[in-house]
């Protein structure tokens, strides 16, 4: 059973997303919040799997919560997907370099939900990859975080050290939104062996995530906002 805790200052929204959740035999919902330090203590009280988390919510918001989540070792295995009213939204980057899983736009489709809180939950891919590799593309090339017309973060840069140039290879694929059945054919592997790729780049990068994943790629310049390796 999938735990689910809906944090969105809109009651409404909360109340249809409850509704969907629990119409399903595998998933539901464990509490509701209105802000994120309310959502915070709810994951933690209840033990959550996932959160849907709104970005623009009153006092604490869904990227200073998602921070706080991601950053407790005791929350290490909670997922968290940022909901938005805009695909294009700025806040999002901040909230995958928070150790956000991905992002969901509100006006995604019932089954879209649904299979993004099983996609979280298993932690086994990145929501919308494609989406969020341009989404994290565009802010970046606008220098987001790094001073503008910046393509390479030198700390985010000096990690990659650590890899492989397999893993460095992996990492390029893994941020053009392909899975890892897609990397394994292209480069006549295993998926197994892919997998094994991608869990030690996480490890060496420290990311929760394939999300986080895409994010280091771009800061440190391993993958350019123009699409260029």
């Amino acid at each position: 059973m999938i735990r689910v805790v809906l944090a969105d200052d809109q009651a409404l929204l909360r109340s249809a997303f409850r509704v969907l959740v629990d119409s399903e035999a595998d998933m539901e919902v464990v509490g509701e919040a209105a802000d994120g330090r309310e959502a915070v203590a709810l994951v933690r009280e209840r033990g959550a799997d996932v959160v849907l988390m709104d970005i623009r919510m009153p006092g604490t918001d869904g990227l200073a919560a998602t921070r706080m989540i991601s950053t407790d070792p005791e929350l290490t295995d909670v997922k968290v997907v940022i909901l938005t009213t805009f695909e294009v939204d700025e806040y999002v980057v901040g909230a995958l370099r928070a150790g956000a899983s991905g992002f969901l736009g509100k006006g995604a489709e019932p089954g879209e939900l649904l299979a993004a809180i099983r996609t979280a939950a298993k932690g086994e891919a990145l929501l919308s990859p494609a989406a969020t590799k341009g989404l994290i593309a565009r802010f970046l090339a606008q220098g987001d975080g790094a001073g503008a017309g910046s393509d390479r973060n030198p700390a985010a840069s000096d990690r990659l050290a650590a890899l492989t140039a397999r893993e460095r290879e992996v990492l390029t694929r893994v941020a053009a939104g392909l899975s890892n059945d897609e990397i394994a054919q292209r480069l006549d592997v295993s998926p197994l062996t892919i997998k094994t790729h991608v869990n030690r780049t996480m490890a060496k990068l420290g990311a929760r995530d394939r999300a986080q994943l895409v994010v280091a790629a771009y800061e440190s310049g391993l993958v350019r906002p123009s699409g260029r390796e």
